[in-house]
């Protein structure tokens, strides 16, 4: 086995920061709903509508930051994005020991820590393209999915451990202070970043472009080249379908079929090893068989899994079948993310990496948060295991939007 590559010291930082803002997330997983049901005494209603319109107002919130930051430093502003989340997280402890924490409150929080998620991975990928030269992009990438996995399997476990010594609130201090020392991380990796140079406003053929058009560059972008347009198509959909079934999941295992919470918990727990064997298969599978094949072959690989869910019943029978469905599914996401994610980066010029980041980002989350919606409605309408069914079946035909063939980097002319 040959030594771990090293991507210098500055890459060290970004990825201890990285490591320890997504343990802290982790583990306050299901915090704020926690903390709605158990504190704050509130019902189903308001609880969805906190993770649904922190989602959604956090994201169009985003919407007009990505602009803002592309030509900023990406640094200051990811140590910004750092502290905005730390002030805020903080609050809630603090106003719980006051007596004061209510309901607007907690929406408040996960809409400016929506909205701060966003900013922060947008200019997070312009800084990691900065650090990392471009044939590192995939090891760099492998690593940040291997970190994903990992605190997944760790930290909703410590996370429900805490909750049940200490509550709810005590996660969300400790995932305050995690972007605390997150940003401490990205302050140690330097303030040597230059000023990104910002084009002239004027094109020399034409008016100068609207603040619309700024706002809406990173989905024009987007959506005119050719490879990250079916890329981005699938990977939203992939996404939103399978968050969208979550909850509903939730319901047919812990109520219908009578799972134990701790049987649920495994359920979902043991099969995230499998990301971090896709994480580590990546690199090793691309020097085989090439990034634009081993993608193809891993999203298609994974749009074949989620339909399983439909079918689990009770007994260990029905807990084996998650857990091998959940498995198979995460390995390959574990595989294809990291090489879409180096493809993205590879495929957008650094001047509008951060707008195009952002709107991938907004929409990711607006179209989980509708279709959690729907899903839901859905449900109601025909059952939980038709909809989860459903959702299944659809995900099974998004293979047909990924790129078919390799392209190089297609230069997009700016408006």
């Amino acid at each position: 086995m040959g030594a771990r590559k090293s991507l210098g010291r500055r890459f060290g930082w970004l990825w201890a920061a990285y490591g320890v803002s997504a343990f802290g997330t982790r583990l306050a997983f299901d915090a704020f709903p926690l903390i709605a049901v158990l504190v704050l005494h509130a019902g189903p209603s308001q609880v969805s509508a906190l993770a649904a319109v922190g989602l959604a107002v956090g994201a169009a919130v985003a919407v007009p930051l990505g602009p803002w930051v592309e030509f900023r430093r990406k640094r200051p502003v990811m140590i910004a994005m750092d502290l905005i989340r730390f002030a805020v997280l903080s609050s809630v402890p603090v106003a719980y020991a006051l007596g004061v924490l209510g309901f607007v409150h907690l929406l408040v929080v996960a809409v400016v820590v929506a909205a701060a998620d966003i900013t922060f991975t947008a200019a997070s990928g312009a800084c990691l393209k900065a650090l990392v030269r471009p044939e590192d992009l995939l090891v760099a990438n492998s690593r940040f999915e291997s970190t994903t996995w990992t605190t997944t399997v760790l930290g909703p476990p410590l996370g429900g451990a805490a909750v049940g010594l200490f509550g709810p609130v005590l996660t969300v201090a400790a995932n305050a202070v995690s972007f605390l020392l997150s940003a401490v991380g990205i302050r140690a990796i330097g303030d040597d970043e230059p000023h990104p140079a910002r084009p002239d406003p004027v094109r020399p053929d034409g008016p100068p472009r609207s603040r619309v058009g700024e706002l809406l560059e990173g989905w024009r972008y987007i959506l005119a080249h050719p490879t990250l347009r079916p890329l981005f198509l699938n990977m939203v959909l992939v996404n939103g379908l399978i968050m969208a079934t979550s909850p509903l999941l939730a319901v047919l295992m812990l109520g219908r079929l009578g799972f134990a919470p701790w049987q649920y918990g495994l359920a979902f727990a043991v099969p995230c090893l499998g990301g971090l064997l896709g994480a580590r298969l990546a690199g090793p599978l691309v020097a085989r068989f090439g990034q634009h094949r081993v993608m193809l072959t891993a999203g298609t690989l994974r749009a074949c899994w989620p339909i399983g869910l439909a079918f689990v019943g009770p007994g260990i029978g029905g807990l084996v079948l998650v857990i091998v469905v959940e498995f198979g599914l995460i390995t390959c996401i574990g595989v294809f993310n990291p090489l879409c994610v180096t493809w993205r980066l590879g495929l957008t010029p650094t001047d509008r990496l951060t707008r195009t980041l952002s709107a991938w980002s907004i929409t990711g989350k607006l179209t989980i948060a509708a279709l959690t919606a729907l899903w839901g409605l859905l449900a109601g309408l025909t059952g939980l295991r038709v909809a989860i069914a459903l959702a299944g079946l659809l995900i099974l035909t998004t293979p047909l939007l990924l790129p078919r063939h390799e392209r190089k980097p297609v230069p997009i002319p700016m408006r």
